[in-house]
């Protein structure tokens, strides 16, 4: 249940650039370049080479761009990657222990490439608001198993949530559409967590922090976007990322 308070202005933080993880590209080259300019360099997803969620998720660990991002980013100091979330694969009619399972090859495989200094692990949960179980537990005992790697454990939901039960969670980094929803208004807001804020424009970061990400509000699939939306992309979050540094 949403507070009645705002939270007072705090002083602008130093946000970090990314993007969720599907893009509109076709090469693997193209789109492991792209998420390089990023201040984060995040792992691309190319749904036209079969890179959607529910089709990877079939085969844990095959993705079109893991071998050249893995080589690319090798020695970076922090990275984002993501996997569709136990939460999600079990609406999909895969048993929960299946999914747990699915997830957490899919992440070894990832893992157990990359040699960086930390890696933002995000679950992609982007109708978390209508799971009916516990998908806590199920997190828990995915990143349980992860815990020989150097990850920073993080959300991604674009749809309506109860963000107080989020900010509860173990997650550490919290991914959202910051056009669509206000999480300041939460009575939990923050609870030492940090914030991925899904910007259309840098009005949509109502509360920026050190530590925090701009994002854009979900993936870019080729079905709604283009490379040329892709490049428009960067540029908002890059002048967002620019505003917000502003003395």
């Amino acid at each position: 249940m949403t507070g009645l308070r705002s939270p007072e202005p705090r002083n602008r933080g130093h946000p970090l650039t990314t993007q969720i993880g599907s893009l509109p590209h076709d090469e693997p080259g193209d789109a492991v370049a792209y998420s390089l300019r990023h201040d984060v360099p995040f792992l691309p997803e190319l749904p036209t080479r079969g890179d959607a969620m529910l089709d990877y998720i079939k085969e844990p660990g095959r993705l079109s761009c893991l071998r050249e991002f893995q080589a690319a980013t090798a020695g970076r100091e922090i990275v984002k990657v993501q996997c569709v979330g136990p939460a999600t694969l079990a609406m999909g009619g895969y048993a929960v222990e299946e999914a747990e399972l699915r997830v957490y090859l899919h992440l070894l495989a990832i893992l157990e490439g990359l040699q960086v200094g930390r890696v933002l692990v995000f679950l992609d949960e982007p109708a978390l608001g209508h799971v009916g179980f516990r998908f806590e537990d199920s997190w828990r005992e995915v990143l349980s198993h992860l815990s020989e790697f150097p990850i920073v454990p993080a959300v991604h939901t674009c749809g309506p949530m109860d963000w107080d039960r989020l900010f509860a969670s173990d997650m550490e980094l919290i991914s959202h559409d910051a056009a669509r929803y206000d999480v300041t208004r939460y009575r939990r807001y923050r609870m030492g967590k940090r914030i991925a804020w899904g910007i259309t424009s840098a009005g949509d970061v109502r509360d920026c922090q050190p530590g925090d990400l701009v994002t854009p509000p979900c993936g870019m699939h080729p079905r709604s976007f283009t490379v040329d939306d892709a490049e428009r992309q960067l540029a908002v979050l890059n002048e967002c990322a620019r505003t917000l540094r502003a003395p």
